[in-house]
Parts: structure tokens; C-alpha cells; sequence
């Protein structure tokens, strides 16, 4: 579970509603609850964003809000120390050798790579399959955290929508004035949810699941620099500096307080 993504929606949620008690007491929420605005703003937006997208990629959009409440399973120094083993493997029995190990890799990204290079692929071929993957791998990924950002463009424009709306049917009934009050913040009220779909919803869930891409294409990208190395037959140690540099400093110095440095340096 992702501590951050879960407090962060939660408090919002909270602030936002102490926020409203605080200034016109508990029976205030009622005024920030309307239906028909509710529909015009939320219903708008999504319906907008259907439009512009295939039904299958409008459901993966929405599917993958619950990804950010995942924690990401990737640990960068536990993928380069398996990499650092596999170059020792190499470096001692060949690279033949690589095809018993990789039975016991499970990710599948590294496991492919791994029988690439057993099979005797070129380098540039190997490095051209596996870029080509993840670079599919990012427009997948692409195409969920901006379905987030298309939502988030079109919230406030159709909570504008509503309040044009609200505003024209308040001036076609200005004979009582003691329901102009309560008129205007009904068609305010559009306003406000097209920026809370915004803000609360959409951007934090756009730019952790960007982020997550992010941190994805680089340790892919870790796995593909070493893979190459070990196949240029280079030295475990030098693989592992290489590598390490991927690494924040903090990460760095917790990955060689674990595993020191590598053992096949000069052999």
C-alpha cells in the first residue's frame, strides 16, 4: 500500500470538508451537495474525455486510479546485485552458464534479456528488442496518466459550463429576489466541483502514475546496461560502479552497506 497516495487523497477529502463545518457548521455541507451539478460537471468531463478515446482505453484510464495506491514492487539495489551475480556467473562459467540461472529470475523483462544474449544475439540487437519494449511499455503506461490530465482539463471548463447554465436560468426568473441567493451558489457550486475533479482527483493521480513510469524506464534501462556489459564480458566490478550510478547517494551507500563491492574483480 502507498502510504503517500492514500493520506494524501484521505486529508484532502478531510480538510476540505473542515474546512466547510468550520466556516457554516455541520448542516453547511448540505449546500455544497447538489445533484443536477454534480451531473452537468463529473458527467460532462468523463463523457468529453469518452469521446475523444476508444471505450477500451477510457476504462483502462479510469482502472488504473487504484494504481496508485500500490506501492511499486521494483527495488533498484536488489535488481543490481542479482545483475552483479549474474556477471559473476558469467565471468566464471561463461556466459553458456547464464541459461541455468536465468530458470530462477522472475522478472520476465530480465529473463528475456538473459536469453537473448544465451542465444547468441548481437548487442545491438539485443539492446534494439529490449529499448523497443520498454519504449512500448511508456506509451502504455502514457496513455493511463493522461487520461488523468485530459479529465483534469475538462472538470473546471464544464464546471463553467454548469455555472453559464445556472446563471441563465437565475436571470430568467429574477421576479423573486429572495432566490437569487440561493440561485448564484447553485450555479457556483459547478465551479467548485470542476476544481476539486481537478485538483483533488486527477493531477495527484496523473503525476504519480507519470512518476511510476518514470522510475519503471529507468530500472529497465539499468537492466539493459548491464546485460550488455556482462555480455561485452566486462568486469563484475566495473559493472557494478556503472550500474551504481543510477543510484541516489543515499541509495548508493545503503546498496554497498549491504553488499560491499563485487567479488570477481581480477579474475
Amino acid at each position: 500500500m502507498d502510504i503517500a497516495s492514500l493520506l494524501g487523497v484521505v486529508l484532502c477529502f478531510i480538510f476540505m470538508i473542515l474546512s466547510i463545518v468550520f466556516g457554516a457548521g455541520i448542516t453547511g455541507v448540505k449546500y455544497f451537495v447538489d445533484a443536477p451539478s454534480a451531473m452537468i460537471t463529473f458527467g460532462g468531463a468523463f463523457m468529453a474525455v469518452l469521446a475523444s478515446r476508444t471505450m477500451p482505453s477510457f476504462i483502462n484510464g479510469l482502472k488504473s486510479y487504484t494504481l496508485i495506491f500500490k506501492a511499486p514492487a521494483d527495488d533498484t539495489k536488489a535488481v543490481i546485485k542479482q545483475i552483479i551475480d549474474l556477471s559473476n556467473t558469467a565471468r566464471k562459467e561463461g556466459l553458456l552458464a547464464l541459461e541455468e540461472a536465468a530458470s530462477n529470475i522472475e522478472d520476465t523483462f530480465m529473463k528475456k534479456g538473459v536469453g537473448l544474449i544465451v542465444d547468441g544475439t548481437e548487442p545491438e540487437l539485443v539492446k534494439a528488442i529490449l529499448e523497443a519494449e520498454i519504449d512500448a511499455m511508456s506509451e502504455r503506461h502514457k496513455e493511463n496518466y493522461t487520461f488523468f490530465a485530459d479529465v483534469a482539463g475538462m472538470g473546471p471548463s464544464w464546471g463553467m459550463i454548469g455555472t453559464l447554465l445556472g446563471l441563465v436560468l437565475m436571470l430568467q426568473n429574477m421576479s423573486d429576489p429572495s432566490s437569487i441567493g440561493p440561485s448564484m451558489a447553485v450555479a457556483l457550486i459547478t465551479t467548485f466541483y470542476g476544481s476539486v475533479l481537478a485538483n483533488w482527483f486527477c493531477y495527484p493521480a496523473e503525476n504519480k502514475l507519470k512518476a511510476r513510469d518514470n522510475a519503471e524506464y529507468t530500472l529497465k534501462s539499468i537492466v539493459i546496461e548491464g546485460l550488455l556489459s556482462i555480455q561485452a564480458g566486462e568486469n563484475p566490478r566495473v559493472t557494478e560502479e556503472k550500474l551504481k550510478s543510477f543510484l541516489s547517494p543515499a541509495n548508493r551507500a545503503a546498496y554497498e552497506a549491504e553488499n560491499g563491492s563485487s567479488d570477481g574483480g581480477g579474475e
